[in-house]
């Protein structure tokens, strides 16, 4: 019996990893500009946030919903540079395992 990838971008993701891209990509000034709450704005740190994060639902949803827009992005940054270089798929694709 086969097991189907989950369709969920969230699979799989720890919170801790998701906010670790996030900072990565944005920076904390970027992601307090993004997401108006006060422990990306004063003195940020993961594990403030996280600990923030995870007894706020609302903020965790918009935490979330900022990482699948990312994930977006990233998804049409691919697909654009697929059609200018017929090789870029095969550049990024990892060995299968």
């Amino acid at each position: 019996m086969t097991h189907q990838p989950s369709k969920d971008p969230l699979h799989g993701v720890t919170l801790e990893a998701l906010l670790n891209t996030l900072v990565g990509k944005y920076g904390w000034a970027e992601l307090a500009k993004r997401i108006n709450i006060n422990c990306f704005k004063s003195d940020p740190s993961i594990k403030s946030s996280l600990k923030f994060l995870r007894r706020t639902p609302w903020a965790r949803k918009e935490v979330e919903d900022l990482y699948i827009d990312t994930l977006h992005e990233q998804d049409d940054i691919i697909d654009e540079a697929s059609a200018e270089n017929p090789w870029a798929n095969w550049q990024g694709k990892k060995p299968l395992e």
